[in-house]
């Protein structure tokens, strides 16, 4: 096993251990128990022990994340972090991650989450979804009703009156969805859905209905990154991290200068730009999808499509594998998703995907993915290019 190191600038970095919690319906559970539970699941997918963890990130539960998190697992890391930028926390996380291994400041970083989301509404330990309050800029929008769910709706109708962009399109967004889930044991909803159901549901938010938002479930997840000269020691082949980028826009919605851009335009030309990768070599993207919006949106920013053309795109079956497990529309979505998507990246990396499992033309295990995670209302973006190579 190697020796702690420093100062080793430019080490390449490999994910070498990946794995889910219980997820759905977990009613017996703390997010602790789901932390734990998720970190030794990864830990023993590495085949490496845990002396070797020196760094622990963290965020979403506890007063003092990650300290509170690394005390319950027994862990006392020289390297933490606790940003908290929404959805796209684990992207960003595993982009600061990668950069500390790839210094020498740490050697192996545990990236793991937990959440009882849904259990604790059902069980009245509390009565609504997270409320981001009222103070700061938000003291402008919440007198006015403007829930986080609204400013969603918002951007996708201008987006609709911008590029022509269609309900029915949106709905196959969901629909797309949720065929992949029913290839997924391990998906919470699996039943399928047509465009029609999805436009016939209780509106929430004009013009998103129920189906066109997230589901509310349990669970958690933990993805362990470590330096290169750990991996003749890992269980599995590893799946490296290629190319990273973040950016963070606005929070205020006056402040937004165009509806229809996602920060991902940023990150995302970003993590392309230093993996060395094109949006057109990319066998499959993970992307966050609180709603149906967010991937539309996204898959344009990233450049898999023209501004404006994500409506035909998502209608385009099979021209890009997009949240093969079922994403957060069906899957599962116990809170701050992206930690998931890098887990469903990497199992499709080494053909371990519970469900759907992308293959190249040849038949070949796909090459290199894409994870891009979204936070706030559009407010900010962590994009994380992978490969197997």
């Amino acid at each position: 096993m190697p020796t702690t190191s420093r100062n080793r600038a430019g080490r390449r970095v490999a994910v070498v251990g990946i794995s889910l919690s219980d997820c759905g319906r977990v009613d017996e559970a703390t997010p602790y128990t789901l932390h734990a539970q998720a970190a030794r699941r990864a830990l023993a997918d590495s085949g490496l022990d845990r002396s070797v963890i020196d760094g622990l990130a963290s965020a979403g539960l506890g007063t003092l994340a990650p300290v509170e998190v690394a005390e319950y697992l027994g862990l006392r890391p020289r390297w933490v972090d606790s940003t908290s930028v929404g959805g796209a926390t684990w992207e960003v996380m595993a982009a600061h991650a990668a950069d500390a291994i790839a210094a020498g400041h740490a050697d192996a970083v545990l990236l793991v989450y937990g959440s009882t989301a849904r259990a604790d509404i059902k069980a009245r330990r509390r009565t609504a979804n997270l409320s981001f309050g009222a103070r700061g800029p938000l003291q402008f929008e919440a007198p006015h009703g403007h829930t986080l769910i609204a400013k969603y709706a918002m951007a996708a109708r201008r987006h609709m009156h911008e590029y022509g962009t269609t309900l029915e399109q949106l709905a196959e967004v969901a629909v797309q969805a949720r065929a992949n889930a029913a290839l997924n044991p391990e998906a919470m909803f699996r039943e399928p859905i047509t465009v029609d159901e999805v436009l016939d549901g209780p509106m929430i938010a004009d013009p998103f209905t129920k189906l066109h938002c997230c589901i509310r479930s349990d669970g958690g997840c933990a993805v362990l990154l470590a330096a290169e000269e750990y991996v003749p020691d890992t269980a599995k082949a590893p799946v490296w991290i290629l190319g990273t980028g973040a950016h963070v826009s606005h929070t205020t919605m006056s402040q937004w200068e165009d509806f229809t851009v996602s920060p991902a335009a940023v990150s995302g030309r970003l993590a392309f730009e230093r993996a060395g990768v094109r949006p057109e070599e990319i066998d499959l993207a993970e992307i966050y999808d609180a709603f149906t919006y967010m991937t539309l949106v996204t898959l344009e920013d990233l450049g898999f499509c023209a501004k404006g053309e994500g409506g035909p795109f998502v209608e385009e079956k099979g021209r890009l594998p997009v949240n093969t497990d079922g994403g957060g529309l069906s899957a599962c979505h116990p809170g701050m998703r992206g930690l998931f998507l890098l887990v469903e990246a990497v199992r499709q990396l080494r053909g371990e995907a519970p469900g759907l499992q992308v293959r190249r033309a040849d038949g070949s295990l796909p090459e290199l993915a894409v994870a891009s995670g979204t936070g706030g209302w559009f407010c900010s973006s962590g994009t994380v290019v992978l490969g197997r190579g």
